[in-house]
Formats: C-alpha cells, structure tokens, sequence
C-alpha cells in the first residue's frame, strides 16, 4: 500500500508539471529561452565540415602477388600439400600422384585418370590491400596521408568527395614519423588550410574526417585531451578524444578555424577498435618532414651515435643531479660523432644546443631534426658537474641494433671478496678490458641479495660507483664499505655494448 501511495504522489507530481506547462506559458518560455542558451554554448561543425570535407580523399591500396597455378588437384600448391600432410597423413610425395586402391594418393573412383601436375610459372595478381584517408594539401595533386597508409603498396587509388578517381604516386614515405606523401594530376582541386599544431589548446573542439572501416567522409568531434604525448621516437604526438576507428588513419585532425593541426595515426586500443583515446601527428611536424619528401624522396636526419634512456628521480639524486631530467647515455658506438666528442657511458645529456634536455624522447626529436655536418654543443652531467662538449652531427642511416657480446666469466679470478651489495668480483685482464672496450671497472663473478634483486648477473662489468670511476676489486669493495646503508647506491653496469645506471642498496652490517 506504501509503494502505491508513492506512486500516485509521483503520478500527482507528474500531472501537475503537466498543468504548469500547458496552463504558464511564461515559464514555458524561460525554460526555452535557457535551453535556447544551453544550445548556443556547444559547437556547431556544420561549415567546417562543408569548407574542409571536399578535399578529404578516400585512399585506396593494392599490392601485387605472385600466385602458382599448379596442374589438376593444385598437385604444386604448397599449402595444399601442407594440408593434406598434416590432416590426412599424406607424404608431400604422393600429394597429386598415382597410388594402389585403398592407398593414399589414389582416387576413390577407380575410372578415374590421375595425371602428374606441371609446373606453371607465378601469375602476379592485384588484391586489396587496405583503405585509409588522406588529405590534399595544394590545388596540383600533393595529397598527405600516413606512411603506414602506402607501405608496401603497388598502386594507389585515390577518390575525392565528388567520385573522381585518379591512380597516385608515391613521392616518398617516412616510417618514423609516420608521414606519407602522394601525387594525383589534376588541378583546381580542392585543398585544405594548413594550421599550427604549437598553438593549439588542451580542451579545444577539433573534428575529424575520414573513412572508418571504408565509410567515406565520416565526421566524428571531441577535444585535445593532451599535447606532445611522447609515444613517438621522433615526434610527440596530440591525444584526442576524437573517436578515430581503422580507415581513418592518414586523415585530418581539424580546429574551430578550420585547419588542419594534425594527421590522426594512432589509437590506444585492447580490441582493435577505438576506446576513447586517439593519436594524431603534429602537422608542423608533418609539414617539414613533407617538404623534404617532395624535395628528395626522403628525408635527412641528425645522428649522434648513443643509445638513451630516461633519468629516474632515483637516480638522479644518487648522481647528486638537481633535477630527474636529461638523457643517460647508456651505450656510445664506436667511431660514432658522440665518440669523437667525449661523449661517455654513464653521461647524462642535459641541453642539446642550449634546449633543456627533460626525457630521452626530447634528445632524440632534436638530434633527429637537425642537419647532418651541424656542429652542436651538448652539455652533460658527468661525476657531479655538467660541462659542454661539441659535436658535429652525422646522418641517420637506418635502425642500428647492438651487436651484444657473450658474457665471459674471468679466467684467473684472483681474489675474490663479497660485499655489501651481494657483489663477488674480479679485476679485468687486459685483453678482457680491450674485448669489452673498457678501460677501467670490475667483472661481476656473482650476485646475490640486493644486487641480484636489482637485476645485476654474472659477467657484468661494473665501471662506476655513483661518481667514482672504478679502478679494481679493493678500491670497489672499499667505496661499498663506505656507503650508508639507508640509501640506495647508483652503479653503471655494463651488458654487452651497453650500459645503465642500477641503484642497489647495502645490506646493514
């Protein structure tokens, strides 16, 4: 009885906001006046879409493959082989050849003539490789689009708003910063104003188009959710919230204004479709690496010869550095600019050219976007004081993986002394020290306790305690003694080519 009481109340309730809207005309027309208001506050994309849309392209690629047409029974079809070998035991022999009644290899019709399949030579064949989006950027054919769009593509089909199909040519590509750029004759063709990605603002409205999943000139909106988001080597990316699904990438991130400030090339997903956080390329940085495509086909970048990696806050206040900023060197390559500078393992780059250094991301943008043959001033954090080195900037020329060096255990150990850090170590012979192209440190012969937990092993070399270079097994084993227990020691650990700080903290005595 309670509950039907409540209800007839909120039936009352109901009816009598219905009596005021029929019955008060003048709160009916506040109310829509602060709707009316409500309204007027959000964006209306409508001219950015008419001024934008007619020069957003549909990009269509194909790739040619060679196919083997074999005889009756596709007897050289190595898949089919494979097929027939694993699910009804049939050797690759017998696949397509004559056999005994009740053998495989033989027809179950015994009529039936089997003749030996003849070899034919490849057929190369068109097929559908993806679609994507693009934009064009000059009224004579140059079209922006994403690396990843054209990689690997035979042919590349491009289609306006108005169906105009024209077959593109690929001026050049950029996997790292995933930038593509491609040619269609034609002219008086629509193209897109070009914006500023450095002046945009973190919760401003920016819209999409492109063509998720082959829908053409789909619109989506959202807002900057964030600004040089470094999931990049050489660029930091735009995060938005703008939904972007496969088939947009390569497509134009667009302001209020309607510029284009990015090209949409990412998307965080654990499905393969969009969950609300999508990645754009900053179109300033799009545009430089798009004129040197069309200049040369390519594009040039600055190389220093160092393997890097982010300064933790642990580490910085155990090398006594102001701040956790930088980029540690782990690794120097042999012959490479920064090994002709003085550029060590175990150094912390600061400043590239007088710009403040804050992660190893930025140290590599920088580098990357300067010319080859530049001389530049590095500033490096290096046993408690910075100092300035020059170095003239080679040219990138492709991914360069360390060749890693077996570990090799010391042949005459000689004394061997635990320590606080769980280290038994061993100085190095010469010609170790010329093998693993150190000229001081201590071979790790074993790790146990805090070094283990730090991730130390046998073979290991370690070259420096803190800021103290190491010479030998006494001197190492003299500056642990020293340690405060209470506080976490950075040691520069040498793997193979490469090196790393890695704090480990004593044991009290």
């Amino acid at each position: 009885m309670k509950t039907i009481v409540t209800l007839s109340k909120t039936v009352l309730t109901v009816l009598s906001a219905a009596a005021a809207f029929y019955f008060v005309p003048a709160a009916v027309g506040a109310a829509q006046q602060a709707n009316a208001v409500a309204t007027a506050g959000l964006p209306d994309f409508t001219e950015l879409v008419e001024k934008t849309g007619p020069a957003v392209v549909n990009i269509r690629t194909t790739q040619k493959i060679k196919q083997w047409q074999g005889g009756p029974g596709m007897g050289d079809d190595e898949d089919m082989r494979e097929f027939f070998r694993r699910f009804f035991g049939i050797p690759p022999g017998q696949f397509g050849q004559p056999g005994q009644p009740g053998q495989p290899g033989q027809p179950s019709q015994p009529n039936r003539q089997h003749r030996r399949a003849v070899p034919q030579e490849p057929q190369e064949e068109e097929v559908p490789r993806g679609v994507g989006s693009g934009f064009i950027l000059s009224s004579d054919g140059y079209v922006m689009t994403n690396a990843h769009v054209v990689d690997g593509a035979d042919e590349v089909i491009v289609t306006l708003t108005d169906k105009r199909e024209f077959k593109a040519k690929i001026v050049g590509a950029d996997k790292n910063s995933d930038v593509a750029l491609v040619k269609i004759e034609g002219g008086n063709l629509p193209h897109v104003t070009i914006g500023s990605s450095d002046k945009i603002k973190v919760g401003e409205w920016v819209i999409a188009i492109g063509s998720p999943f082959g829908l053409d000139n789909t619109v989506t909106a959202g807002i900057i959710s964030a600004k040089a988001r470094d999931t990049g080597d050489y660029l930091p990316l735009i995060q938005t919230d703008v939904a972007v699904n496969p088939g947009n990438s390569g497509g134009p991130l667009i302001n209020m204004r309607g510029e284009v400030v990015g090209i949409n090339s990412q998307i965080y997903s654990r499905s393969g479709g969009y969950m609300g956080i999508s990645f754009a390329v900053p179109i300033d940085e799009a545009m430089r690496v798009g004129e040197q495509l069309k200049t040369s086909g390519k594009v040039t970048r600055g190389r220093m010869g160092v393997g890097i990696q982010d300064v933790s806050k642990e580490v910085a206040d155990s090398l006594n550095l102001p701040k956790a900023q930088g980029a540690f060197v782990g690794q120097v390559e042999a012959g490479s600019p920064a090994a002709k500078s003085g550029v060590e393992a175990g150094d912390i780059i600061t400043k590239f050219n007088g710009v403040t250094i804050e992660t190893a991301g930025d140290l590599r943008r920088l580098a990357g976007n300067t010319k080859p043959g530049t001389h530049v001033t590095v500033t490096v954090w290096r046993k408690g004081a910075s100092r300035d080195l020059t170095l003239v900037m080679g040219e990138m020329d492709g991914d360069k993986a360390a060749a890693g060096k077996s570990d090799k255990k010391s042949k005459d150990k000689g004394a061997q002394t635990g320590n606080a850090l769980g280290l038994v170590t061993s100085d190095l012979a010469d010609d170790q020290k010329k093998e693993l192209g150190v000229d001081h440190g201590v071979l790790v012969e074993s790790a146990e306790g805090p070094a283990q937990h730090a991730g130390i092993r046998p073979g290991d070399v370690i070259e420096r305690f803190k800021d103290t270079d190491v010479t030998d097994v006494k001197q190492f084993n003299s500056l642990v003694s020293k340690a405060d227990p209470k506080k976490a020691v950075a040691l520069l650990v040498r793997r193979g080519e490469s090196s790393q700080f890695v704090l480990v903290k004593p044991t009290a005595p």
